[in-house]
């Protein structure tokens, strides 16, 4: 029965890719047409503003600035948004985040600053310019992958703390705070995959209290 649950608990999926810091600008050109490319890690639309009217301050000529987001580290929690921004519909936007889908990859704004060259390119051309756009900018991102973890509150009395400490050290547990007052608390980080048998752990041990962060 442990092996099965072991391999349930294998299956989680606890990661996920991001960027910490915005990327350089990239320059894709198709018939005099120049498409720049922004990768900004976001996760508020209110971020999202932010970073477009920077670059609406920065090229103030130019026509477009389509986009698209991605925000939410677990698959049921994700949310999106692609825009046109005036272009022929479904044809920047979407192709923007069909790279972000492509590149399994989350809290992340890209956007594709275009300046009109003088020839028009088509629905095809222009689905294929802001895809390209979207590529370049996530293929020089620093993509990071991190971790989805659980924040644990422990209390328990001194008594406790051997005891505590040794499932700390046996599981490789991080700590993140601790007060070490009439009693002792800690707030302990467990990967996702981990965290029903840490909880289950600790929660089987007398005189140690174990509740999920933020949690009455």
């Amino acid at each position: 029965m442990s092996d099965i649950n072991n391999t349930d608990e294998n299956k989680i999926k606890d990661t996920y890719k991001t960027i910490d810091i915005s990327s350089e600008e990239t320059l894709f050109k198709d018939r005099n047409s120049k498409f720049f490319g922004y990768a900004f890690p976001v996760s508020s639309e209110e971020q999202v503003k932010e970073a477009i009217e920077v670059l609406r301050k920065k090229h103030h000529t130019a026509r477009h600035f389509c986009y698209a987001w991605q925000f939410g580290i677990e698959a049921e929690k994700m949310r999106f948004r692609a825009n046109d921004d005036g272009e022929p519909s479904n044809s920047a936007g979407m192709p923007i985040y069909g790279q972000i889908q492509a590149f399994d990859i989350t809290n992340i704004l890209i956007v594709s600053v275009r300046y009109f060259g003088g020839t028009k390119l088509g629905v095809g051309g222009l689905i294929n310019a802001y895809r390209t756009s979207a590529k370049m900018a996530l293929e020089i991102a620093d993509i990071k992958e991190k971790t989805i973890d659980i924040d644990y509150q422990l209390n328990f009395g001194y008594d406790m703390m051997n005891k505590v400490q040794r499932v700390v050290k046996e599981r490789n547990l991080n700590i993140t705070a601790q007060k070490l007052e009439m009693d002792c608390e800690y707030i302990i980080s467990v990967r996702k995959k981990d965290a029903q048998i840490v909880f289950d752990i600790f929660d089987n041990l007398f005189k140690v209290n174990i509740k999920v962060l933020g949690e009455e």
